[in-house]
């Protein structure tokens, strides 16, 4: 337990509290009842801050943190629909788009991604906050019931712009709208390739491999050495994110670097090349691309890839354009990497 986590707990400690303070009659109550929801709110972004700049962040609090701020919420407004302060359809509608994030972010955590906050969640989360302290008010303050109607419209509109945001941000999450896998329906259905499918391509051949990374970081690498024995053809790699190890480690030539740019084919083909030199292998294969979020300074589109293997005397490249996150860019490129290796030592092996 560090303090953050303790800031986040303290807001749900804060719902009965709330609760009991908004169905009591008592001189006050109501006003006592959104300072308190205003103070425990402003822990919603305190806790965060508190966790990052400490290196706090935990398991517990990534757990807890999104669970507080939807209960917390939630439960608040279910007892202003009791009071007849707000409309029920209202919460039935930020709970649905609550219900179908949290399952969202449930799937990408099944595929080993995180949904990140996006900047209309924040702002919703705000909108939401600053109705519901005036629903609050507007009991012990008539003047602010058209002030609390008009928040909570604003509240509703980013609730679902949000949400739609969210859902068009990650919709690769969803197999109909998974850009590898509509690829894979195009190209006729093929399967991602797998390390087991590399090292039964390799079996019989004296074939060996090298990797050169840019934007995957070591993904490939890490994919074909999943596959025991793998040491028997994979010689290992070099992740040249920095144009200063494309040129110095894999002979990537500086004129190269500066007229293509160090995302473009030219480059890809030439680090697949140098990695197999460098390393005496059979094959060299290197990604080169922008995952995103920002474009780094240039002009080209974030998720464009190139794709190289080199053999003796052979380059093959590609061109990409990947759709999605950060996260999900990686993956597809060193699946299409991986894919493209086992094509290539198929076409080597005698017929």
């Amino acid at each position: 337990m560090n303090i953050p986590n303790a800031l986040t707990i303290s807001r749900l400690v804060a719902i009965p509290i709330l609760m009991a303070l908004l169905l009591m009659r008592f001189p006050g109550h109501d006003q006592l009842a959104a300072i308190l929801f205003i103070a425990f709110s402003l822990t919603d972004t305190l806790d965060g801050q508190l966790a990052r700049r400490s290196g706090r962040v935990s398991d517990l609090g990534k757990f807890l943190d999104p669970l507080a701020d939807k209960l917390f919420v939630l439960a608040v407004l279910i007892v202003l629909v009791q009071e007849g302060l707000v409309a029920a359809w209202v919460v039935v509608v930020i709970f649905s788009r609550e219900l179908i994030i949290t399952i969202l972010r449930s799937v990408g955590a099944g595929q080993g991604r995180v949904i990140a906050a996006a900047p209309l969640g924040k702002t919703k989360t705000v909108t939401q906050m600053s109705a519901v302290t005036l629903l609050i008010l507007q009991r012990p303050y008539h003047v602010l019931v058209p002030v609390a109607d008009i928040a909570v419209g604003i509240a509703i509109v980013f609730t679902v712009v949000s949400g739609l945001d969210y859902l068009w941000r990650f919709r690769y999450l969803i197999a109909p709208f998974d850009p590898a896998r509509r690829r894979a329906a195009v190209a006729g259905g093929a399967p991602e390739a797998s390390p087991a499918e590399l090292a039964e391509a390799l079996a019989g051949t004296a074939l060996t491999i090298a990797v050169a990374e840019s934007m995957t970081g070591g993904m490939i690498g890490s994919l074909i050495t999943d596959q025991p024995g793998s040491s028997a053809y994979f010689a290992g790699g070099v992740i040249a994110y920095s144009n200063d190890v494309k040129r110095d480690q894999l002979g990537v030539a500086g004129s190269v670097l500066v007229g293509a740019g160090a995302v473009s084919r030219e480059v890809g083909e030439a680090m697949a090349q140098g990695v197999r030199t460098r390393l005496g292998t059979s094959l060299g294969v290197a990604v080169t691309g922008i995952a995103g979020p920002a474009a780094d300074g240039t002009s080209k589109p974030v998720g464009l890839t190139y794709i190289a293997v080199a053999s003796d005397g052979h380059v093959a490249s590609r061109e990409f354009k990947f759709e999605g996150d950060r996260a999900s860019i990686r993956r597809q490129a060193a699946a299409e990497a991986l894919r493209m290796l086992v094509a290539e030592v198929r076409a080597l092996r005698p017929a």
